[in-house]
């Protein structure tokens, strides 16, 4: 049984490739799962692609991983939380409770768009963050936190 990797999306990712290419790439969603699968392959994981436009399924999501991770199941989550990032104390107690390791990532890079995009609520409790390497971030990303884990695993 292979470990899973967990990519989780939130609002208005679905709209990939058409919501503003200038700022966000023309790939689509279904890209960047294509990518992710082919990533993980290589480094012998699952993967568990998903998004949704909805804070609270992204809580229940993030709970599932920190038990799967605990478990030995799984290496922890990619999270891109997209808006939520700026907004959501949910997604901080949520990441702290379940005790899960997540890689935040943004496409753009946050720090060089409007003030209140510069605020995050999940960096705090994040293992890393990657901002700014358009949606290739997501094949630096996985590969980030496969490292991260192995390290621990190390450690441990």
């Amino acid at each position: 049984m292979s470990l899973t990797v967990y990519v989780f999306n939130g609002p208005n990712l679905n709209l990939l490739g058409r919501r503003e290419p200038g700022i966000y790439g023309a790939q689509t969603l279904a890209d960047v799962e294509a990518l992710c699968a082919e990533t993980a392959g290589k480094l012998g994981l699952s993967l568990e692609f998903r998004q949704t436009n909805h804070e609270g399924t992204l809580v229940d999501w993030i709970q599932e991983a920190g038990t799967a991770q605990a478990e030995g199941r799984a290496i922890g989550v990619v999270l891109n939380p997209a808006a939520y990032t700026h907004t959501s104390v949910a997604l901080q107690d949520a990441i702290k409770g379940a005790q899960v390791r997540v890689i935040e990532l943004h496409i753009s890079n946050v720090h060089q768009r409007e003030e209140f995009r510069h605020h995050s609520f999940v960096s705090p409790v994040a293992a890393g963050i990657m901002v700014g390497f358009g949606t290739d971030g997501y094949r630096l990303a996985i590969d980030a936190l496969h490292a991260k884990a192995e390290a621990e695993a190390m450690r441990a």
